[in-house]
């Protein structure tokens, strides 16, 4: 069965963007490329929700290519979550899901492949963990306080419990985690 993990960089207090959806406090280092570059290795699956999508697409370079020569996440086949946008594909090739996040994700994790990245978004991470369905939560804690913005979690259900499989500090002053789902 594949692994699910849900991976994001939130600041100390607990948020994903700021109250404007901004970014800008994010650090980048060579040692969080190192991280993200061993990741990438091991997935060929991207799931995201519909505004986590919007931020990317917003960010990504725009190619003159024609679609079939460049897909948005190289040849990582990428679903989007929304309950706005009409199902099907885009120009660039991600998929758009109407779908039960949780049974589309555990049908995917059915199927042969390497690893499958739940990409940022506070609600789309919460409903797939009360699902049941992400196994790995990794974490890059920036050194802020926003005081509010966009949650990493909103209110569940249940509580989540979690095993520490990694934890470490980086020079920008970041903390990486990472921790296994206890199911």
């Amino acid at each position: 069965m594949r692994i699910v993990s849900y991976g994001v960089a939130c600041s100390l207090d607990g948020f994903i963007a700021g109250a404007d959806g901004s970014i800008d406090w994010l650090h980048f280092s060579k040692d969080v490329q190192d991280i993200m570059s061993d990741y990438w290795k091991s997935i060929d699956l991207m799931v995201m929700g519909r505004k986590t999508w919007d931020v990317t697409q917003a960010n990504m370079p725009k190619s003159k290519k024609k679609r079939k020569e460049v897909l948005p996440h190289g040849e990582m086949k990428t679903y989007v979550f929304s309950r706005t946008l009409e199902a099907g594909e885009t120009e660039d090739g991600a998929i758009i899901v109407n779908d039960d996040p949780g049974e589309f994700v555990r049908n995917l994790k059915q199927q042969e492949g390497n690893e499958i990245c739940i990409m940022g978004g506070g609600l789309l991470g919460r409903e797939l963990l009360e699902a049941g369905v992400i196994d790995e939560v990794g974490f890059n804690i920036h050194p802020v306080l926003l005081g509010s913005g966009i949650p990493l979690f909103h209110e569940m259900k249940r509580q989540i419990d979690l095993e520490l499989i990694e934890s470490r500090q980086l020079k920008n002053g970041c903390v990486y985690v990472r921790y296994r789902v206890k199911n």
